[in-house]
């Protein structure tokens, strides 16, 4: 019977799918890191109080493709290229979720516009990256060679998500509410299109390496182009709610130290 746990277990038993799945989240953690650390050097001058926290959320990104690349080198492999169809962080990117790179790379400060955007898209992709690490701490947070990773990698999103949840209703509560709800929306609808099209072309790459058999690959592309259709009528909804976390203060202090992989 097919899983999302027996998928996973497949995937970590074999080195090259293994090698591909760590690639790409490596891949994009690292990208998520990057990006932050050049918000929080951006940060307008009436939100300079932000920063650290911007900060925090880019080290902990920084952190977790440490992690996945200390996972390879632990089997004793190498990152391969990421294939540009599963490379979700550069397609958000090129979607216009997020803020441009163009501009990340100047040093013109952002606008508190450009916060509350950066915000509200972190809120919609933190939401994708928590449930997915929710998934994989059930299954496989006792796992003798990544549980470790996991429990560490979901309490981080955990936090994320929090963090993005409060400072949000802070914009929300100073007349930014419209904004917010709005750029939501748009970015939701737009997540769900690009993670349905990732997750295929994911699949597609490891029934490659996996051998799976024709039959098995099309159950699985039938069940994320249904997961797509109900998120594209319902669920994207959990992505563009606002609720006080219990979780305050979540990002502030310093990122947690990476653990070590014997």
């Amino acid at each position: 019977m097919l899983s999302a746990k027996s998928l996973f277990q497949e995937i970590v038993d074999n080195d090259e799918s293994f090698r591909l799945f760590c690639s790409i989240a490596a891949s994009g953690e690292s990208q998520g890191g990057w990006e932050n650390a050049r918000i929080a050097a951006l940060v307008p001058a009436s939100e300079r109080a932000l920063a650290p926290k911007i900060t925090r959320h880019g080290a902990d990104e920084d952190k977790h493709g440490r992690i996945f690349n200390a996972l390879l080198r632990k089997r004793g492999l190498e990152p391969v290229e990421v294939p540009p169809e599963t490379d979700y962080t550069l397609l958000l990117e090129r979607h216009g979720i997020g803020l441009a790179h163009d501009k990340l790379k100047g040093d013109e400060p952002l606008t508190v516009q450009d916060i509350v955007t950066y915000l509200s898209h972190s809120r919609v992709t933190e939401q994708r990256a928590a449930d997915q690490m929710v998934m994989l701490r059930k299954d496989f947070g006792d796992h003798p060679e990544i549980g470790k990773a996991v429990r560490m990698i979901s309490n981080d999103e955990d936090n994320h998500l929090a963090y993005c949840h409060e400072e949000l209703l802070r914009f929300a509560y100073a007349g930014h509410g419209r904004a917010i709800q709005r750029t939501l929306r748009e970015c939701a609808l737009a997540e769900i299109g690009i993670y349905r099209d990732v997750s295929l072309a994911v699949m597609d790459h490891m029934g490659r390496i996996l051998h799976w058999p024709k039959a098995k690959s099309a159950v699985l592309a039938a069940g994320i182009r249904a997961m797509y259709a109900y998120e594209r009528s319902f669920g994207w909804r959990r992505m563009v709610s606002l609720t006080m976390p219990e979780r305050r203060d979540a990002l502030g202090g310093p990122s947690a130290a990476a653990p070590e992989f014997a």
